[in-house]
């Protein structure tokens, strides 16, 4: 191979590629692991390669000489491509291509294609060998290449343009497509998934790219073909402006050239020049004016249309939603709201107590409640004793009920009383008790002598 980095790490055991490189057994249940490995091991590596190099197809002239090893070829790589075709990962590229368009060689100029010979997919399923020239398109690699094609031109400048020439295609996927054989494989699978139409007109290959939002593409149409020919009268102008600006201008270089060598004469036929050739680009930008109103207008009627087009889905879409709806019937609905509502505000109502007493009210409620903070107010002050505004000193400013309890009280004896128990209650039972205290009646009890 050409890059020794994209090798598996199996091609540098002898042992391990003298058992790759040999050939399949005839019969897969003789030894089914052994099988297995050797046909995982080249289908992986040959997917590998061709994604590698860029390309969709192989042969196994090809896959020889990219494969060979020490000088040996791989002797089971017909029975690889004769599994995946069978697997349905390769297919043939005459089929490939017959399959999507019976067209396909009035337009499929470069494809790496042999004569079409008696040969049929159920060849593969024998042990017929394989043409070293039959080429294989790897399905897998085909619809990537046709998605990143794809993608490549809605990211262009010209994805504003339906119509492309295969010229121009060619350009714009000159770094994706390595050759046009690859192109056309993308083409031919665009075409497959309704995403592009290739026709001819003219002699000409023309490619007709799906919009986004479209789910299939439509046919080539005269109208597609009449903006088609307008864009090509656009650059084509648009390129005879651009040549007659610059031979206008080498006509001035060269009248100055004559004006410097004294050549008068032939400095005013190079203005004349100059002059014919200035009036042939106005005319020719005249007309490029034209064409680019045209394609203008074109494509705001394209747009129109879309507009119209969801005009009249809006529209169809209303009348399949409001087909039952009617005004009486909104009316009488809104209607039967209001009675609803109005039965749920009478019944919140009676479950808040409103219809409990239904004579009281409540302003009058107010003002008597109003009334008793008032008597409160003034009854307050004349219960409660007024705060003492100076400090408390019981020993110098007694106060008054103090002085009485205590005048009241008898005096401490002096003495030890020398009293009996009897006296004693004697004694009690003439004390009295007022309103001021307990009194002493007018005994007075004397000192025991």
């Amino acid at each position: 191979m050409s890059s020794e980095s994209t090798l598996p790490p199996e091609w540098e055991d002898d042992e391990r590629m003298n058992f790759l490189f040999s050939d399949f057994k005839e019969n897969r249940e003789v030894n089914t692991t052994d099988w297995d490995s050797k046909m995982d091991f080249w289908t992986s590596l040959i997917v590998q390669n061709c994604r590698r190099r860029g390309t969709v197809c192989v042969n196994l002239q090809d896959l020889n000489d990219t494969f060979r090893r020490k000088g040996n070829l791989p002797l089971g790589l017909g029975t690889v491509i004769q599994s995946m075709a069978r697997c349905g990962r390769t297919q043939r590229e005459s089929e490939f291509a017959a399959n999507i368009d019976s067209g396909w060689l009035s337009w499929g100029v470069g494809l790496l294609l042999v004569k079409p010979l008696k040969w049929t997919f159920s060849t593969l399923l024998g042990r017929s060998p394989i043409a070293l020239e039959a080429s294989f398109v790897v399905i897998e690699l085909v619809k990537e290449k046709a998605a990143e094609l794809l993608a490549v031109y809605r990211s262009s400048p010209l994805a504003s343009r339906t119509l492309l020439s295969f010229q121009e295609l060619c350009t714009l996927a000159s770094h994706v497509c390595v050759d046009e054989s690859t192109l056309c494989m993308a083409l031919l699978q665009l075409q497959r998934e309704k995403q592009v139409v290739v026709a001819l007109q003219d002699g000409e290959k023309i490619v007709k790219f799906s919009q986004p939002g479209q789910n299939r593409i439509s046919p080539v149409s005269d109208v597609d073909m009449g903006i088609y020919q307008l864009q090509r009268s656009e650059k084509m102008l648009e390129g005879k402006v651009e040549a007659l600006g610059q031979e206008s201008e080498k006509c001035r270089e060269e009248a100055k050239v004559c004006l410097r060598q004294g050549k008068k004469s032939q400095a005013l036929r190079c203005l004349r020049s100059r002059k014919r050739v200035e009036k042939r680009a106005d005319r020719l930008h005249a007309q490029l004016e034209t064409v680019k109103g045209i394609l203008d207008r074109i494509a705001h009627s394209q747009t129109d249309k879309l507009v119209v087009q969801a005009y009249q889905a809006g529209v169809a879409a209303l009348q399949v939603s409001l087909k039952d709806v009617t005004v009486e019937r909104a009316e009488s609905l809104v209607d039967q709201i209001q009675e609803l509502c109005d039965n749920q505000e009478e019944v919140s109502q009676a479950l808040c107590g409103g219809g409990l007493n239904p004579d009281v009210d409540t302003d009058e409620l107010e003002e008597e409640l109003e009334s008793l903070l008032r008597d409160s107010e003034l009854v307050g002050p004349s219960i409660l004793p007024d705060v003492p505004t100076h400090p408390f000193s019981p020993a110098t400013e007694p106060c008054v009920l103090g002085d009485n309890l205590l005048s009241s009280l008898p005096s401490v004896p002096q003495n030890h009383f020398n009293i009996t128990d009897e006296e004693l209650d004697t004694e009690l039972s003439r004390l009295t008790l007022t309103e001021s205290g307990m009194i002493s009646t007018t005994k007075i009890l004397e000192p025991a002598q």
